[in-house]
């Protein structure tokens, strides 16, 4: 057994892939597009080109990257997309999740089956562990969203990452819509929207001092639709929380939360089943839930093209604490 610059295992075993995943990552977007006698790239073809050149050109300059991967829709795109970027070689730097320890068990379920299918290295930075050693300590409202950033800013230093994968996209937020692709973090961690890079003519510069690293953003240029429309292409597996299925859930602030270990109904909220999907998953005690009878990509599709709100507006109590939730989290070194 060896270990990369990354300390990612290189294996050849570990690295085995089964046939039917072999056939779907290897085809790029210009190989897809012979294959259904296109001479032109769609625009998916042009959005997976953009983002594995962004995936390349940062692994060829810095030295320890690491991807963001919680189970959710996002990450499994990104990492389907450095996946192909290194075909037929594994993926050569490993993954983290930051675990609340109130993620949906389905998605855990699912993030460990992916990371040992691709033969990826798996690191986790606990919340739970800050929790029980008193270096955090529970919010009055229950939701551990919040408290991701020093486990996360810590495993970074700890594991010497100078660039960080996520998969964020600017449709989804108005902090996010302001984020270059490679965004600067200082030695604290911290983004000062007013110190951002210029990337004319998609020159990226990854560069950084010793301390500091950057967050990389390959999505940047994606919609909630053109990630469900790629994940329909390319047949690429989602966490079941995503398609329509009974459960039992309570409304609160608009939305339905589900009845789970981390989010409990209180006086006066009734439990009823309802058919819901997710349209993104994090901490069960701040992610709701959305009527639904979408039951496969292609209904999602229908429904997603329709809506007027994105995910995080519509589902994510975390970003409805104040108006500028989410850059005061990003400000602190949060995604």
């Amino acid at each position: 057994m060896s270990e990369d610059r990354s300390g990612a295992r290189t294996e050849a075993s570990v690295g085995a892939r089964p046939e039917s995943t072999v056939s779907t990552i290897a085809t790029t977007g210009l190989e897809t597009a012979a294959h259904e006698g296109r001479s032109t790239f769609d625009q998916l073809d042009h959005l997976e080109s953009e983002a594995i050149h962004i995936i390349r050109e940062v692994v060829g300059e810095l030295e320890r990257p690491v991807i963001l991967f919680s189970g959710g829709k996002d990450s499994v795109v990104m990492l389907h997309l450095a996946a192909k970027a290194f075909w037929p070689g594994t993926v050569p730097f490993p993954v983290m999740h930051v675990d609340t320890g109130h993620n949906f068990e389905e998605v855990l379920a699912f993030r460990d089956r992916t990371v040992e299918r691709l033969g990826v290295r798996l690191v986790i930075a606990s919340v739970q562990d800050y929790i029980d050693d008193g270096r955090l300590a529970e919010r009055a409202d229950g939701t551990r969203n919040p408290l991701q950033t020093q486990p996360l800013l810590d495993a970074i230093s700890a594991n010497r990452f100078d660039a960080v994968f996520g998969g964020a996209r600017r449709d989804e937020e108005k902090a996010r819509a302001k984020e270059r692709v490679v965004s600067l973090r200082d030695a604290f961690g911290a983004w000062d929207p007013r110190n951002q890079r210029p990337e004319l003519w998609s020159i990226y510069n990854p560069r950084h001092r010793p301390g500091e690293h950057v967050r990389v953003f390959p999505l940047s240029n994606w919609t909630e639709l053109d990630v469900w429309r790629y994940v329909e292409r390319e047949g690429i597996e989602l966490p079941p929380l995503y398609y329509a299925h009974e459960r039992e859930v309570f409304a609160r602030d608009g939305m339905w939360l589900a009845v789970t270990p981390h989010s409990q109904p209180r006086a006066g909220e009734e439990v009823v089943t309802r058919q819901v999907r997710y349209r993104t998953v994090g901490d069960a005690s701040c992610t709701g839930a959305v009527l639904s009878d979408a039951t496969t990509t292609a209904d999602v599709i229908v429904e997603v093209a329709s809506t007027t709100v994105t995910e995080r507006g519509a589902t994510r109590a975390d970003d409805r604490i104040s108006e500028a939730a989410m850059e005061d989290r990003k400000k602190e070194g949060y995604f």
